[in-house]
């Protein structure tokens, strides 16, 4: 299930002026956006994450600075280095994430398939792993 999280590369229009990056919900990215939020002021050596969602999909961007993200879906894991701002890293339902290692600066933005619903929530990474794995 791992291999559903990508790298999803967005469009780019160069200009001298500055340049210029967009994203259309089921165009360029597999959901439709019913949330947008961003994390910013995050201190140094804090942690983000350490959830996964049951059924929300989303797209993180790196729209300043960078930050790595950690994806388990509890058989593999990964780490992605975000830091360009025309990539969005997609991340599907059932996968454990953390993010750390944020630059001074960063501002994490999460495009999300859904609102706000604490019943999609994983919190707790053994209940998340005894799921994926279909233990009772």
């Amino acid at each position: 299930m791992i291999e559903n999280c990508k790298i999803i590369d967005l469009p780019k229009i160069s200009d001298p002026r500055g340049n210029l990056t967009f994203v259309e919900g089921s165009r360029h990215i597999p959901f439709d956006i019913q949330r947008v939020y961003y994390l910013y002021d995050v201190p140094g050596g804090a942690e983000r994450g350490g959830h996964a969602h049951k059924a929300l999909h989303q797209l993180i961007i790196a729209i300043s600075g960078s930050f790595d993200i950690h994806l388990d879906d509890g058989d593999e894991k990964k780490t992605i280095h975000m830091n360009r701002s025309y990539y969005g890293l997609y991340v599907c339902p059932m996968m454990w994430r953390e993010i750390d290692n944020f630059s001074s600066g960063a501002v994490c933005m999460v495009l999300a398939s859904n609102y706000f619903d604490e019943d999609d929530y994983y919190r707790d990474y053994s209940k998340f792993i005894s799921d994926v794995h279909g233990v009772v």
